[in-house]
């Protein structure tokens, strides 16, 4: 009795568990989608950013601390920035107005050609001194070897792309590092019919760059993380379905 064992059943085995894996991961969002057909987005909860999930500190290098001196018969303290007391941000809650301002262009255009052309040819006609043996036959032919060989490539890249985004919003003072400098982090969601937009910055800002009005602009921002997007029936329907994001992954081309 013979038994036939089809290679096949492996991989389609294989095939249907990432299949279901990926229906199976998708599966709570897909139900959460079904469960707010008809229904306006959910604004998120106002939260202390410590206490979301994945929040670490910052660390960075930090100087030397300096402590503060006081002058003999002086009201005035070496560091102080202004005699009368600063209503700009400078402690943990703080709040400062962030004004985002990001233009951004940029435009490259690159070509590169390369040729090259390979031609050897090496002729032997007498191998080991066949010509001095009048019975010998030459064991090999005129030519020994002979080669040719193109090479050709043309490249061109172009890039061409415009950004532009003007807003402002207003974050809170997260941490305050041992040189003084601040951590902030500001959140605005805005939701228009069924589609919500938010908008996130983020980063380490030096009090002496907050202005007057306690408001920074974003290019003085170190370490700046800013995202501005949106979810909603819109974005949903700009994204692909889960089956062709899957495909995208695991097909190789």
């Amino acid at each position: 009795m013979t038994r036939i064992i089809d290679n096949r059943l492996p991989r389609r085995v294989a095939t249907l568990a990432v299949l279901l894996g990926a229906t199976l991961s998708g599966g709570c969002s897909a139900i959460d989608r079904l469960a707010n057909i008809g229904e306006t987005p959910k604004l998120s909860a106002i939260e202390n950013p410590t206490a979301a999930p994945g929040y670490k500190p910052v660390q960075m290098p930090m100087p030397t601390p300096q402590p503060a001196v006081y002058n003999p018969n002086s009201l005035w303290r070496n560091g102080s920035r202004a005699f009368f007391k600063d209503q700009r941000a400078h402690q943990i809650g703080d709040l400062l107005t962030v004004t985002v301002k990001i233009t951004d262009k940029a435009k490259y255009e690159n070509e590169t050609k390369r040729t090259r052309t390979n031609n050897e040819s090496s002729a032997i006609t007498d191998f080991i001194g066949t010509k001095t043996f009048n019975n010998a036959v030459a064991p090999l032919p005129g030519t020994l070897l002979a080669d040719n060989s193109n090479s050709a490539q043309d490249g061109k890249g172009t890039i061409d792309r415009k950004e532009e985004l003007t807003t402002t919003v207003a974050a809170v003072v997260t941490q305050v590092l041992p040189n003084g400098n601040l951590v902030v982090e500001g959140r605005q969601e805005i939701r228009v019919n069924f589609e919500i937009r938010e908008l996130i910055v983020a980063g380490i800002v030096r009090p002496e760059d907050i202005q007057s009005d306690n408001t920074i602009d974003s290019t003085k921002i170190a370490e700046a993380r800013i995202a501005y997007g949106g979810r909603g029936q819109i974005t949903d329907l700009q994204q692909p379905r889960y089956g062709q994001q899957l495909f995208d992954v695991l097909l190789p081309f």
